[in-house]
C-alpha cells in the first residue's frame, strides 16, 4: 500500500502494513484472545517487546491500514470492515473480538526479518516483519488516512515497477520483495521464512563519494561479518534511490 504523501516517515512509499507496539499489547489478558505466537516469534523478541506484544501489534495494525487481520474463525469482507471502522472509532480490539466470538490467529503470523535503521538516521526504529497467508474472505483496503491507496501484485511485478522509477520502495521492502520473488507458490513462500535469520539487519551508511550506499552485515564495509539476510549485500544510492548491489 502508499503510505500518503505527508507521512513524517517514507511518506509516499510502498510500504507493507505496520506499525507500532502499544503498551497494553503484552498484557496478560491477551491469552483468552489469542492462540499462541509462532514458536520463532520469541527470536525477535526483546525486554521491552515480547513474542505476544509484537504479534498483537501486527495484527491491530494490520486490521487498522489494510483491513486484514489472522482470527479463528472466518469473517466476512463486511464484518472485517465493520470491524475496522469500530477499531478507528475507539472501540477496544479485546471488546471487538469479545463480540465476535473470535481469536487472534496469532500462529498464522510468520516471523520473516527484522530490520533496524542505521545510526546515521535521526529517527530509527526496530522493525520486526511477519509473513502473514492472507485469511480466506478478506480481500484487504487501505484506510485513506495513513495509506491512500492499496493493491495486489506478483513481488517481481513491485521490482520493476520500482526499478523503472514509478514507485519508492526502502530497502527492507525491496529486499523482502527481492527473496519472495523467488517462491512460486504460498507454500514455498512459508518455507522460505522458516530458513530466515531473525538477528536484526542494521545497515550501515557510507558516505561514498561515487555513489553512497547501505552496506548490510557480511558487507566489506560491515563491521558485522556474518551475512543476515540472503542477496546482495548493498543497496547504492542510484537516482534518489537505493538499488541492491554486491561490491
Amino acid at each position: 500500500m502508499h503510505r500518503h504523501k505527508q507521512s513524517s516517515f517514507l511518506g509516499g512509499a510502498v510500504v507493507f502494513p505496520g506499525g507500532k507496539v502499544d503498551a497494553g499489547d503484552g498484557d496478560g489478558s491477551w491469552a483468552a484472545l489469542t492462540t499462541e505466537p509462532h514458536a520463532r516469534a520469541s527470536e525477535m523478541a526483546t525486554a521491552d517487546a515480547g513474542a505476544l506484544a509484537l504479534a498483537v501489534a501486527a495484527c491491530r495494525e494490520s486490521l487498522e491500514e489494510a483491513a486484514i487481520v489472522p482470527l479463528d474463525r472466518a469473517l466476512a469482507d463486511g464484518e472485517v470492515l465493520d470491524m475496522r471502522a469500530q477499531l478507528e472509532g475507539g472501540n477496544p480490539l479485546a471488546e471487538l473480538l469479545r463480540a465476535r466470538g473470535a481469536r487472534l490467529a496469532l500462529d498464522g503470523l510468520i516471523p520473516w526479518a527484522r530490520w533496524v535503521t542505521p545510526e546515521a538516521e535521526a529517527r530509527r526504529f526496530d522493525a520486526r516483519f511477519f509473513l502473514l497467508v492472507r485469511p480466506d474472505n478478506q480481500s484487504g483496503a487501505h484506510d485513506d488516512r495513513e495509506t491512500t491507496m492499496s493493491f495486489w501484485a506478483r513481488p517481481e511485478e513491485v521490482l520493476r515497477r520500482f526499478m523503472s522509477g514509478g514507485i519508492f520502495l526502502a530497502p527492507p521492502t525491496c529486499r523482502s520483495l527481492e527473496l519472495l520473488a523467488a517462491c512460486p507458490t504460498v507454500a514455498s513462500a512459508v518455507a522460505l521464512a522458516g530458513e530466515q535469520s531473525l538477528l536484526a539487519v542494521c545497515p550501515k551508511f557510507v558516505a561514498d563519494d561515487t555513489a553512497p550506499y547501505l552496506a548490510l552485515p557480511g558487507d566489506p564495509s560491515h563491521d558485522v561479518r556474518e551475512r543476515r539476510v540472503a542477496g546482495k549485500t548493498r543497496f547504492v544510492l542510484r537516482d534518489a534511490r537505493f538499488v541492491s548491489e554486491d561490491p
